[in-house]
C-alpha cells in the first residue's frame, strides 16, 4: 500500500512541473530574441567518401551559408545573431551542414574527419540554438582534446530543441521530429568513414532523441548522460546493437525528475525508467560529482569516462 501514495506524489510532481512549464513558457519566450530570418540552405549532394577534397567542398558550402545568414541577420537588425554567425564563419571552423532558420540546424566537425579512426556525435538537449551554441562547441572541443589524435567530434544540432523550461521538454514531440534526421546523418557519416568506430553521445533531452533513433543507428556505443529518461522501459527496448551506457553526476538536478510516463488527454508526459537504474539495464559509467552542464568539462571525471567509451577503452573507467 505504501507504493500507491508515493506513485501519487510522483504524478502530482509531474503535473506541477507541467503546469509550471506552461506558465513559464510565455515569460521565457518573451525574453528571447524574435525569430531571425535566414535563407534556405543550398541543396547538398551526398557526402560520399570523407576525402579532404570532398570535405573541403562541404565546408565551403557551410561557410557560404553561414555568411548569407549573417547578412540577413544584419538586415533584420539582430546584431547578436550576426556576431554569432560571424564567429561560426571564421577560418578553421568546419560545418558539414548549416541552416540558419528557426533557431538553427548545424553539424560542426572538430578534428580531421578524413583521418578519424573514432568519431563521436554529440546530440544536445534543451535550450541549445544558434544564440546558445557556445556550450555545445566547448564540450566538443574538450572531448576532442581528451581523445587526442585519430579522432573527430561532430556537434550535431540537427533539430529544433525545446526550451529548457517548456511543455515541449516534457514530451517526445521534438524527439519524434529529430530522430529521422539523426538517423540519416549518422548513416551518411558512417558511409563516409566505414572503418571508423562511431559513438553517439546524448545529453539530457538529447537522450530522448537518441532513443527514438536507436534502432536505426549502426554505431558502437549509445551514451546517455544527464537523461530524464528515454521513453523506453529498458535498454533492450531500444532495439539497438550498440552498447547502451548511462551516467549521471551526483549534483545533477535531473535526478529529481519523476521517472514515469503519464498519459494525459493531450500528450504523454515524462520519459519513464531512469537510464542509470539497474532495471533499465544500461552499462553505468562514472559521471563524477558534477551538475547537469558539467559532463564535458575539461579535466572532469565524466569527460574521461566518455572519452574512454568513445575510444573503446571503457574498462579503464568502469
Amino acid at each position: 500500500m505504501a507504493s500507491r501514495p508515493r506513485g501519487n506524489r510522483l504524478r502530482r510532481a509531474l503535473l506541477t512541473a507541467l503546469v509550471t512549464a506552461s506558465v513559464a513558457l510565455p515569460v521565457s519566450g518573451a525574453a528571447r530574441p524574435a525569430a531571425v530570418p535566414a535563407p534556405a540552405p543550398a541543396v547538398l549532394g551526398p557526402l560520399g567518401a570523407a576525402t579532404p577534397a570532398a570535405l573541403r567542398e562541404r565546408y565551403t558550402a557551410g561557410r557560404d551559408g553561414i555568411r548569407a545568414a549573417e547578412r540577413m541577420a544584419l538586415r533584420h537588425g539582430d546584431r547578436q545573431r550576426a556576431a554569432s554567425l560571424r564567429a561560426m564563419a571564421a577560418p578553421g571552423r568546419h560545418f558539414l551542414a548549416f541552416d540558419g532558420r528557426d533557431g538553427g540546424r548545424t553539424a560542426e566537425v572538430f578534428g580531421d574527419l578524413s583521418r578519424a579512426r573514432r568519431i563521436a556525435v554529440l546530440v544536445p538537449g534543451a535550450g541549445v540554438d544558434l544564440d546558445h551554441y557556445g556550450r555545445l562547441r566547448r564540450g566538443a572541443e574538450a572531448l576532442l582534446g581528451e581523445l587526442g589524435g585519430g579522432s573527430a567530434v561532430v556537434a550535431w544540432l540537427g533539430y529544433r530543441t525545446p526550451a529548457t523550461v517548456s511543455p515541449a521538454a516534457l514530451t517526445a514531440g521534438r524527439a519524434d521530429e529529430a530522430a529521422p534526421r539523426l538517423t540519416f546523418f549518422v548513416r551518411e557519416l558512417g558511409a563516409s568513414r566505414p572503418a571508423a568506430r562511431v559513438s553517439v553521445l546524448c545529453h539530457s533531452y538529447g537522450s530522448v532523441v537518441c532513443a527514438e533513433a536507436a534502432s536505426g543507428l549502426d554505431v558502437a556505443e549509445l551514451v546517455l548522460y544527464g537523461s530524464p529518461g528515454t521513453g523506453a522501459d529498458s535498454a533492450a527496448a531500444l532495439r539497438t546493437g550498440a552498447t547502451v551506457r548511462a551516467g549521471r553526476g551526483a549534483e545533477d538536478w535531473i535526478a529529481g525528475v519523476p521517472h514515469l510516463e503519464l498519459e494525459l488527454p493531450f500528450a504523454t508526459v515524462g520519459f519513464g525508467t531512469d537510464p542509470v537504474a539497474p532495471e533499465f539495464g544500461a552499462e553505468v559509467f562514472d559521471a563524477g560529482d558534477g551538475g547537469h552542464s558539467d559532463y564535458l568539462e575539461p579535466g572532469s571525471v565524466p569527460l574521461r569516462s566518455i572519452a574512454a567509451i568513445v575510444a573503446g577503452e571503457a574498462g579503464r573507467h568502469a
